[in-house]
């Protein structure tokens, strides 16, 4: 199937989007959309309080994950004249002994018949405890010093980082996904943080390292212009590197706008767009067969 304007990453007043879903579905018709998926945050099977005592929820209740699935079927039958809606989750991985392991796979969503799934790494679990790496930048550096502080006081950025990119080539092995989210997300508070080098050689091992696990798993990889619609980073996810590494893999790219309000349904999208080009990508790949030709 062709279309000209998809965006498969976009969140609702189910999870911590601003709108309705069906605010969002008018919006994205206003805008000229083809295919609209929504990805509400999701850790099934556990259950987001854990992470309530020291976390905003931002994750959708275990207990209304039926009636999302609901609601998008019921916009997906009122406006199929209008635009094709796709049901999706935006599925976290997490493994904890405290807490148990929620991992993006088709098999454990099964029960809600989704069209796809985006796999995510947000929390990044240690022996000392758990952070989420793109919290506010004062709460990412508290977490950091209290899990990552070296002997001399100093935070050991590139265990920090390499956890991350660990993490998400873990998911990549163990779950059954469509497409993988801002796969770089460490990097969001790294400006005013500062704990890590990405020119240096070890970051780009790492990076290097989750392309080819990207690759092999037969994803789907975003770019992600969420951080520039929210003016959090001049930048999109993938960082230009690991896109020109991932088209050397031949792995597929989409835009995404990871929208968690109708103003940002296609920010930065031209601007995602010409980065592909630049790459060398010519067409733009989603689930469900959709092709976008850049």
């Amino acid at each position: 199937m062709s279309a000209r304007k998809c965006n498969f990453h976009t969140h609702s007043q189910f999870c911590d989007g601003k709108n309705t879903a069906e605010e969002m579905v008018l919006s994205a018709i206003e805008k000229g959309f083809d295919v609209l998926g929504f990805s509400s945050h999701c850790l099934h099977p556990l259950n987001p309080e854990f992470y309530k005592p020291f976390d905003h929820l931002w994750h959708i209740a275990s207990d209304n994950i039926k009636a999302y699935a609901e609601e998008i079927h019921r916009l997906k039958e009122k406006y199929a004249d209008k635009i094709n809606i796709y049901l999706g989750f935006e599925a976290d991985y997490f493994d904890s002994a405290d807490y148990g392991t929620a991992i993006p796979s088709k098999e454990n969503y099964e029960e809600f018949s989704p069209d796809y799934l985006i796999g995510a790494v947000h929390f990044i679990n240690t022996d000392k405890g758990f952070y989420t790496v793109d919290h506010k930048p004062e709460i990412v550096k508290e977490n950091l010093i209290r899990l990552y502080s070296k002997a001399n006081g100093e935070i050991d950025g590139r265990a920090a980082v390499c956890d991350y990119f660990a993490a998400e080539r873990q998911m990549l092995k163990k779950g059954n996904f469509d497409i993988i989210a801002h796969c770089d997300l460490i990097k969001l508070r790294n400006g005013p943080l500062n704990f890590f080098n990405p020119e240096e050689s070890w970051y780009k091992d790492e990076i290097k390292a989750t392309a080819l696990e990207i690759a092999k798993s037969g994803v789907i990889a975003e770019i992600n212009t969420g951080a520039i619609g929210r003016g959090i980073m001049d930048d999109t996810y993938p960082s230009q590197y690991f896109l020109e590494l991932l088209y050397e893999l031949g792995v597929p790219v989409c835009i995404n706008s990871d929208a968690h309000t109708t103003a940002m349904l296609d920010g930065a999208f031209d601007r995602a767009a010409a980065q592909a080009k630049k790459t060398g990508y010519t067409e733009l790949v989603y689930p469900g067969n959709i092709i976008v030709q850049l």
